[in-house]
């Protein structure tokens, strides 16, 4: 049986919506294939919506609205329709109780630019079906993993995994001035520092030289990382990272292929590292 690659994309700040990049590019690369391949939907994880205690939820609002994106247009993303797919949110649900997860629906929650920039970056002509679901606050590497693993069986079913989070990113050490100033995220008055370069650096080898069992336990370590602390301020971002892990580090996944697509360093420090793991299965064309 088949299984669609998994994606971590490193959505950076609220400005790529509304600038375009190499990872913007990218984004929308992963896209058509997708659409080419006739996925079913989306199950997605971000940055920004975690649950206290040891509580998740996914999305059951059936009509999101979006929250403001600071530094963007409107124009860029206020039309631009959501697709919740609540049918299979139902499904997610219950896959993830079965496994002991404390997790239900939440029918109020309107989606955050960590998710929507991604989709319509990808799939500009439509958002696909698709299904939201949180973080956990705790932030425990292992509770995201398990996530990702019990939800992994969908791509069986053609449904895209995707987490958008982040490969570096402290806002605490980023360089506003150019942003602040010119509206330029893009600006490198100076190269990145160290420690954001070791840390992006050590995400690329876990992801592109790891698979399988292997994987899940090297994206678990590099929270111990020396520089995962300068790297991330808070541990919000790099839960999709785990969540990607768990649904891409089967043992069915050895050997697979992982690739860096793209990247975009904003701020000077902020690395928005785009990954793939996996590949689709190619196609057998009839002439």
């Amino acid at each position: 049986m088949s299984l669609t690659p998994v994606h971590f994309f490193s959505h950076g700040s609220t400005m790529m919506l509304g600038e375009e990049s190499t990872s913007a590019d990218y984004w929308k690369k992963c896209g058509d294939e997708a659409l080419a391949r006739n996925i079913k939907g989306v199950i997605i994880m971000g940055a920004h919506w975690d649950c206290l205690g040891d509580r998740i939820e996914v999305s059951t609002n059936p009509n999101p609205g979006k929250s403001p994106v600071a530094y963007v247009n409107p124009d860029k993303y206020v039309n631009y329709k959501l697709n919740p797919d609540l049918e299979t949110t139902e499904r997610c649900i219950q896959m993830l109780a079965k496994e002991g997860f404390n997790v239900g629906g939440n029918d109020k929650f309107d989606w955050i630019h960590d998710v929507y920039l991604i989709l319509i970056r990808m799939f500009p002509g439509g958002c696909p079906p698709t299904v939201l679901v949180s973080a956990n606050a705790r932030y425990d590497p292992h509770f995201h993993l398990k996530m990702g693993s019990t939800l992994r069986p969908l791509r069986r079913e053609n449904y895209l995994i995707i987490g958008t989070g982040g490969a570096v990113h402290n806002l605490y050490r980023n360089k506003w001035a150019p942003m602040v100033r010119f509206r330029d995220n893009f600006a490198m008055e100076t190269p990145p520092e160290d420690w954001a370069m070791e840390f992006r650096q050590a995400v690329e080898d876990v992801i592109t030289k790891t698979s399988g069992a292997q994987l899940r336990r090297a994206m678990t370590r590099l929270m111990k990382h020396p520089r995962f602390r300068d790297a991330h301020a808070t541990d919000d971002h790099f839960m999709a990272a785990l969540f990607v892990a768990g649904a891409a580090g089967d043992a069915e996944d050895e050997a697979a292929p992982a690739e860096l697509g793209a990247e975009s360093w904003e701020l000077t420090n902020m690395c928005n590292s785009q990954f793939t793991l996996g590949q689709w299965p190619k196609q057998q064309i009839v002439v």
